[in-house]
């Protein structure tokens, strides 16, 4: 990387760590950037480095400004802009800090809200797991579920009907499609301007592709073109969405524990675990997250 902090001197730049999320092999999971100094970095220098490294995320830490320890104010780009927020990220950094500082708790601020972050470890892996901000959920107009199914390449036949479209938040905004078969999900080929288009009208960060295996399994799959990336291959964020649109549609209990495969058609398989408590409307996202080496 060679572009500098702000008042840094010529030739300096940050460290850039490489994590992936979701996984404990490199290969798999989904890369971040993580900086844990970001002091001085200003928003072209962000997006820059964002870029440079050409990963889904880049997450940009700074000091609690009222300093509270292990609390960080938290900005998350992708090459082509900034999002309020990023689950794989959020999972990769507290990895990251808790490596430098130790496991224990951590809280983000981030655009989206407050995001407490726990990190364990056990049996030599490390694994965080992240609190959403309130979720919600919200209908989808048929007129861009159709627009939506068209950029796909999809039919409406080939959607599963006990798994209705939604737009579901929980720090960022996604549109939940249920594909009726495995195939379906496996087979993605999409306009990515038509989609890019659609997603930035709606404000949508990914589109949030599942098909059910069984009551608590899914497989899920996430174009990002807004991002300037055709896919990403585990995705937090919508993950904590979408545990808030299960619960929401009654598709599973108040308490549940939810697994969801992602990756696996990119090559790059990762496992996140959702969980959902009964009286508390926010949404858990653990995962495990490992340094990728240089």
């Amino acid at each position: 990387m060679t572009t500098n902090n702000a008042g840094d001197s010529p030739g300096t730049a940050p460290d850039v760590l490489r994590y992936t999320a979701f996984a404990t092999d490199p290969a798999g999971g989904n890369p971040a950037g993580v900086v844990l100094d970001a002091a001085g970095l200003d928003d072209a220098a962000m997006l820059a480095i964002a870029a440079g490294l050409g990963y889904s995320e880049t997450a940009f830490l700074t000091p609690d400004p009222a300093g509270a320890e292990r609390a960080y104010a938290v900005r998350y780009f992708s090459p082509k802009a900034e999002v309020p927020f990023c689950g794989h990220a959020t999972v990769a950094t507290a990895v990251a800090l808790a490596e430098r500082d130790g496991v224990g708790e951590f809280v983000f601020a981030t655009r989206a809200g407050t995001v407490p972050v726990t990190v364990s470890r056990a049996a030599g892996t490390v694994r965080a797991t992240l609190t959403s901000v309130a979720p919600r959920v919200e209908a989808a107009a048929g007129d861009d579920v159709a627009e939506a199914l068209a950029a796909l390449g999809w039919d409406a036949g080939e959607l599963d009907a006990a798994l209705p479209p939604r737009i579901a938040f929980a720090g960022a905004r996604h549109l939940v499609l249920a594909a009726a078969t495995r195939a379906r999900l496996a087979d993605l080929s999409y306009d990515f301007a038509r989609l890019e288009a659609l997603m930035r009208r709606l404000d949508l960060t990914t589109v949030q592709l599942v098909w059910r295996e069984s009551d608590f399994v899914f497989h899920v799959r996430d174009p990002f073109p807004v991002g300037g990336v055709v896919e990403d291959p585990a995705t937090g964020a919508a993950a904590a969405a979408f545990g808030a649109y299960a619960r929401e549609l009654g598709l599973v209990p108040a308490d549940a524990e939810l697994t969801l495969h992602q990756g696996a058609d990119m090559g790059r398989p990762g496992v996140l675990t959702v969980t959902l408590r009964e009286g508390d409307a926010r949404v858990r996202v653990s995962g495990t997250a490992v340094r990728i080496p240089s």
